[in-house]
């Protein structure tokens, strides 16, 4: 008996095995086998398949995939005061592959855990940043990292005004998180893109998007230069 396929996993889960196995929306594609490696929290799989290739030909590949869930995003924006609200945390992954601490500065996220986009974001937005978000843009979705990741993630923007955050702030201690709260110009969030202050991909993306097409984009009001806050 194997925990997560015959027998709950410390999440509950049974069937993990399955997931996969019924895809049919390509018909160059044949799954064969879907084998659980891991689900100690998040899944990983490693999935056989028969693959036609462009020239007709058939191979059998294997890949393994992380499946972690969806996720959501948010960057939280004031145009008056030409500020965005981003946190700074220790993130494990990046320490071990060449950054020098580990602390990235990011847009507040996190994973959908049964909530729909919208409702997971405006939590994760109170938790991270102490901030309320009544309603929020969808921006776009994205693959984040298709290689190897199953994770979609969610892409929003939101205004917010000058005011103290509530006592939610800083993450979920019982979780690990132990996050700072950092209020930038936008102008300046833009330069740490450019010297590698800002590494995070869903956070450039957003500041990118807010340039080019959102709220500081071309024919809005230029904002200050200078501004940050912790």
């Amino acid at each position: 008996m194997t925990a997560g396929i015959d027998t709950p996993d410390r999440r509950g889960r049974t069937g993990l095995d399955r997931h996969g196995r019924d895809l049919t929306g390509n018909p160059r594609v044949v799954i064969r086998d879907v084998e659980v490696l891991s689900c100690d929290w998040y899944v990983l799989r490693r999935t056989t398949f028969d693959y036609r290739h462009g020239d007709g030909h058939w191979s059998r590949e294997q890949r393994e995939t992380y499946d972690r869930g969806d996720g959501a995003t948010i960057l939280l924006y004031d145009t008056d005061r030409g500020t965005v609200l981003l946190t700074r945390q220790f993130r494990l992954p990046a320490y071990v592959n060449g950054h020098p601490d580990g602390m990235l500065v990011e847009t507040a996220a996190g994973l959908l855990d049964g909530d729909t986009p919208e409702e997971a974001i405006r939590r994760e937005a109170a938790e991270e940043t102490g901030y309320a978000v009544s309603a929020a843009e969808h921006v776009l979705t994205a693959y984040m990292s298709p290689g190897s990741v199953t994770e979609r993630l969610h892409f929003f923007a939101a205004p917010y005004r000058d005011a103290n955050p509530t006592a939610t702030a800083k993450g979920i201690a019982a979780e690990g998180e132990d996050i700072t709260v950092l209020e930038l110009s936008f102008h300046e969030a833009l330069a740490m893109i450019h010297t590698g202050e800002i590494a995070d991909a869903k956070t450039i993306m957003l500041l990118q998007w807010a340039a080019l097409n959102g709220p500081f984009g071309p024919g809005r009001p230029r904002p200050p230069r200078s501004h940050r806050r912790q």
